[in-house]
Formats: structure tokens, sequence, C-alpha cells
């Protein structure tokens, strides 16, 4: 049932077919699906989404998997966009939005990336995988790979949350601890497969998880009944999210579903580990690695990212901009966020509420907006992290 022409290099442009198995592009770049959106139109009509299953499988003619028995479904997608009302009315802003992406499995956004991928490596006959991860991808991979009955194998770093290690161990993936960062994962994970048949299921290294990704913006505007928000506020490690819904929204005006008016996009990083930061100030087209990277984010603890001038090139063509945060301000914004909306988010999650407050008090935004706040994952699984906001009031 998919409508994929081909698939394109995003940085020299080559193409090559679809329903064989690629990491990279033979120039090291990542590879973006193309659809026949024309065709595609036909039957994706916005109008018509209600009957369609509550999942990011209601998406199917711009997702890539050829055959509905490929599917592994866990129920990914379609996550609430929740009307933040009591903090909306606390920062003086009427249409502030949630986009709460724990109701996925495993409890965060990599499912829907994830979810996609594995599908189309059981669909293309992938035998064994393996991720570099510093906690949510890796429960995610272990997760739909347990569904496939295929064998994986996850390189974590050494100081990754105790949820995240015994997540992976429950559903039947081998764990390796690294020292270091994520980086350092992929680095002792290439080493050991060389010669073997393990596929690299890492961030931009294989064309699929963008597609899970990019979802996240068809929802956004079906939920918001046809608008396009002013504004997205994403925390950014890898980036696959932010450049997925770059691409969704040239997708959607393909289909009839918006029109030439796009989101400002917003990239927010943690202080101590910042390169798009660094690069988008520096008015670069690459971000350099980042030493040393330090954050109780863990998914924000990417020191370098190989779709970097692709999200440049998003933050710019959108008006956006990328910011750092610290550390304690993820953590105050984590607590405001549960004392006034009830979810308990991910230091992530709360990144995007103290970037939203920076952008406001430097007039990047000045409040009237339509703004999504991107939570992408739920606070359960950084208990460490978050142990010191659980202190009783009072004390």
């Amino acid at each position: 049932m998919a409508f994929v022409s081909h698939l394109e290099c995003a940085r020299c442009g080559g193409h090559l077919p679809p329903g064989k198995v690629y990491n990279l592009c033979a120039c090291g770049s990542p590879l973006l699906v193309r659809y026949d959106l024309r065709r595609a139109a036909s039957t994706l009509r916005r109008d018509a989404m209600a009957s369609r299953p509550a999942n990011l499988w209601r998406y199917r003619e711009v997702l890539p998997v050829e055959r509905d028995s490929s599917i592994l479904c866990l129920g990914e997608g379609f996550t609430p966009l929740l009307h933040a009302r009591r903090l909306g009315r606390r920062l003086g802003m009427a249409n502030l939005y949630l986009k709460d992406e724990s109701f996925n499995p495993t409890g965060s956004f990599k499912a829907r990336g994830l979810g996609v991928a594995i599908s189309m490596a059981f669909e293309l006959g992938i035998k064994r995988l393996a991720i570099p991860s510093a906690g949510n991808a890796a429960g995610a991979l272990a997760a739909y790979a347990a569904k496939a009955g295929l064998p994986a194998t996850i390189f974590m770093p050494e100081d990754t949350p105790l949820a995240n290690r015994l997540e992976c161990a429950l559903l039947g993936a081998e764990v390796v601890l690294v020292p270091g960062s994520i980086k350092d994962c992929a680095r002792v994970m290439r080493e050991r497969m060389q010669g073997d048949d393990w596929f690299d299921v890492s961030t931009l290294r294989e064309p699929y998880r963008l597609e899970g990704k990019k979802t996240m913006a068809y929802e956004v505007v079906e939920q918001l009944d046809g608008r396009v928000p002013d504004a997205m506020i994403y925390p950014t490690g890898g980036g696959t999210g932010l450049i997925g819904m770059w691409k969704a929204f040239e997708e959607m005006e393909a289909l009839g579903w918006v029109g030439k008016r796009r989101p400002r996009m917003f990239s927010v990083q943690a202080q101590n580990c910042a390169p798009i930061v660094r690069a988008f100030a520096a008015r670069s087209e690459h971000a350099e690695e980042w030493q040393n990277p330090q954050t109780i984010a863990s998914g924000l603890r990417v020191p370098s990212a190989i779709g970097d001038f692709l999200m440049l090139r998003a933050l710019r063509e959108s008006g956006g901009a990328a910011l750092a945060v610290s550390d304690d301000e993820m953590l105050a914004a984590v607590r405001e966020l549960a004392e006034t909306e009830g979810i308990v988010t991910s230091p992530e999650g709360g990144a995007t509420l103290a970037a939203l407050k920076r952008l406001v008090a430097d007039g990047f935004l000045s409040g009237y907006e339509t703004i999504v706040l991107f939570l992408t994952a739920t606070g359960y699984k950084y208990q460490e992290a978050l142990a010191a906001l659980a202190s009783p009031k009072g004390n």
C-alpha cells in the first residue's frame, strides 16, 4: 500500500530505488524517503481521517512499509495534544499546547521512529539489530525487536538511567554498557559489528526512523483542525523529529492539508551539550562536536549529529532559532508542568518550557501565538534525575 517513489540523498540529491536495505548514501549522508504525493492525496484526505485507527499508521500512504503484514504495531502515535490552560494562564498564553509523547509504547516518542524502522527491517528480511542509545531509543528498539522476534544489541552509556537498562534487559535485548557518551557507544558498536550481519538503526543512519517521527506534525495539524501552529519548541539531540516534522509540512502542502505557511521551529538543547545552538549562532552549516557533554537530560547528551545541516536548515528556513537551557531550568520546568498540568515529564520535556520562557523574555515570541511544546518522554524513567524535586514542601 505504500506510495514510495524513491529514496533521495539529503546532501547530494542522488536517487535510490525503494525496497532494498540502506544505511547512508554513498556520499555518507542521510537518505530521505520520497512519495508519490499526488497519488497519495486521493485517499489521504484530512477531512476523511476520523474513521482511521488512532495510531501513526493512520497516515499509511506516507509511510514506507509496503505490506500490512510487516507492520509491528504496539499502539504508537496519535498522542494527546493538550491545551495547557492553567499553565497558559500563569504565563499569559491563551494558546499553549503540550504534545504529550509519554502515551507512546515504552513511554517516549522514540516508539514512533523505531516502530516504523523495525517494521521496515522486518519487511526487508534483516536478521539482527543494533543501536547506540542514551535510553529511550534503546527501550523502543528492544520492544519492537521483541515483537518481530529479532535479536537486538544495545550499546548504552554506563550512566544511563536504571529504568532504561532494566527495560531493555526485560525485553530480551543484549545490553552493552560503554564508558562515555552516545558517540562512544556508536564507536564501540561499529567496532563490534565489523564482519557481522547486524543492521545499524542509529539516528539518521537509516531512512525510516525519521518517517515515524514526522507523524507528530501530521497529528498536530489534525488535532488543531487544520491550523498550523505559530511555533513548535522541540528538545533536540540527534534531531530526527525536528527534521522529520519539517519534511512533513512539505508533504502536507503537496497533499492539500496546509498552505505555504509554516511554524517557526525552535530547537532547545542543554547548556553543557549544545552543538546546534553554537552552530546556529555562528551561522555555520555544520555543528562541531561538543567536547565533554554533560546534562541530566540523557536524550540531549548528543555531542554531534549526522543530520546537523538538516536541523540548521529547518531552523533558518522557518525563521526559528536554537537555544540552550541549564539543567536547573529543566528541573524547575518539570516541576511547574507537574503542578499546573498534572504531567510528570522528562528533563527534555521540561527543557521546552524553560526555552519558551526564554524566547518570550528575549522577544522571539510574544506569547499570543499558538505554541506547541513537545514533551518527549515520561518522567517516570528519570527517577535519579528527578529525585531532588520530590522532597516534601515545607521541610
